[in-house]
């Protein structure tokens, strides 16, 4: 059928951008060969909205076998069952063949995955605005589940029955609460009422996709809206209860007029910016969940030793999580920092501290914590904020960041015969600082320096 809201002109737009003429290419190309294909899903929602896509998926009757004739360098998407990459100029695309999912499930994935057709594999999405098909070269749209309708009111609705759609995966909770934020909209009460009542299935999902799934929240247009949904679903205890916990913690009023430490922390997370990246916004959410554990009353309200145990607990959080290592490291670091910045405009503090600090890999993000730990306050003073960053950038001025580092951990572990762990850290962080003050400009000078140290 035809849309009266996917204009003549959002068409002409996206079929005339590169990416969308790629994407023109090869539904013509997998159609010429015979194949049903189709552009679907959130691309096409994005057109709805009147909004050029940048990304885009397709569906065909096509079989992964028969998408690799038509296009002998395509692979295989070894993430995704029946998916194949797709180059096309430029460009990557995923196209998937049409399928059905086997009606059994454990929560966490179907059990069986079949090649079928496009009305069938319609009935296996999880909403009615991401069961949207369009074919770019009829100009036809098809929408079985009335998803256009639900897009202008912003309603988000399971396709049939919801609770079906839950225990067949219960990442699909998690992606209500994603497209609600998305779109500013709102739930329709059967989508609701499931979404309350199945949370406790979000316990079998693996910690990876729901790591993945709350970091798009963090990216998208309102994360807070998305924060305060899964409190009020009941899911966040289901996966975070360290943030849980943070409602109702009451804050000093003489600093916090903005409310709770709960209140706080989504008011922290309206104030992102395009420049803070996803360790800054993770850090920026468990910055403060410690604060329930460290409640007291003395002559105020107060938090002794906050900073620590939300590092702690952020750590523990995102363990389970399944996040990496690395950045596990990085966001507790971030959190543990986050309240001793006024040692930034204290006099007395001597050079090599600064040098440590200034120098440090991770310090611009720490900055930009601790702006949105001000911007989450009411009043928000970012007067000692300001303070620093003039601190800062002089210093850069006359002491400019130091090389690369002369040596790599693996390097340090081969040339002293030693395994992996926290003398290897402290070891390079030794060279960093005989580098930065010119103790150590060589390899060799470097070598002879951790040989040293041993």
């Amino acid at each position: 059928m035809k849309s009266m809201s996917l204009s003549k002109e959002i068409i002409a737009a996206t079929v005339g951008s590169s990416y969308g003429e790629a994407a023109y290419k090869l539904v013509e190309q997998l159609s010429d060969a015979g194949h049903d294909t189709w552009w679907v899903g959130g691309g096409v929602r994005d057109m709805l909205r009147g909004k050029i896509p940048t990304d885009m998926d397709i569906g065909t009757a096509a079989t992964p076998e028969q998408i690799g004739v038509v296009f002998p360098k395509a692979k295989q998407d070894p993430n995704a069952f029946g998916s194949m990459r797709v180059p096309m100029g430029k460009c990557i695309f995923e196209v998937t063949a049409f399928r059905e999912d086997d009606a059994a499930s454990d929560g966490r994935h179907p059990e069986a995955v079949l090649f079928s057709t496009r009305e069938r594999d319609a009935r296996r999405r999880d909403f009615t605005i991401n069961a949207l098909y369009f074919n770019p070269i009829s100009r036809e749209l098809y929408d079985p589940f009335g998803g256009e309708a639900d897009l202008k009111e912003k309603l988000i609705r399971f396709i049939e029955d919801p609770v079906v759609r839950i225990t067949h995966d219960a990442l699909r909770m998690m992606r209500a609460v994603r497209f609600r934020a998305l779109l500013d909209g709102q739930y329709h009460p059967d989508t609701y009422r499931a979404l309350q009542e199945q949370t406790a299935l979000l316990e079998k999902l693996s910690g990876t996709r729901k790591l993945e799934e709350l970091q798009k929240m963090l990216l998208g247009p309102h994360p807070d809206r998305a924060l305060e949904d899964l409190w009020e679903l009941g899911m966040l205890k289901h996966f975070l209860p360290e943030l849980h916990a943070c409602k109702g913690i009451p804050q000093p009023a003489d600093y916090h007029h903005e409310g709770d430490v709960w209140d706080h922390t989504l008011r922290c997370l309206r104030s992102f910016r395009d420049e803070h990246g996803i360790d800054v916004r993770l850090a920026a959410l468990f910055h403060d969940c410690g604060k329930a554990e460290t409640f007291s009353l003395k002559e105020r309200i107060r938090f002794d030793q906050h900073a620590s145990v939300s590092a702690e607990l952020a750590e523990k959080a995102l363990g389970r999580l399944q996040c990496q290592t690395k950045r596990r490291e990085k966001i507790s670091w971030l959190i543990e920092h986050h309240m001793m910045m006024g040692t930034f405009v204290d006099a007395s503090v001597p050079e090599d501290r600064l040098v440590h600090w200034y120098h440090h890999p991770w310090f611009q993000e720490l900055l930009q914590l601790f702006w949105l730990d001000i911007a989450g306050t009411e009043p928000a003073d970012f007067g000692l904020y300001e303070q620093i960053v003039q601190n800062y950038h002089r210093f850069l001025d006359t002491h400019p960041q130091p090389m690369k580092p002369l040596l790599s951990g693996e390097e340090v572990m081969a040339i002293l015969g030693i395994k992996p762990g926290e003398k290897v850290g402290e070891i390079l962080k030794s060279l960093h600082a005989a580098q930065v003050k010119g103790e150590v400009t060589t390899k060799k000078e470097a070598k002879a320096f951790i040989e040293k140290q041993i």
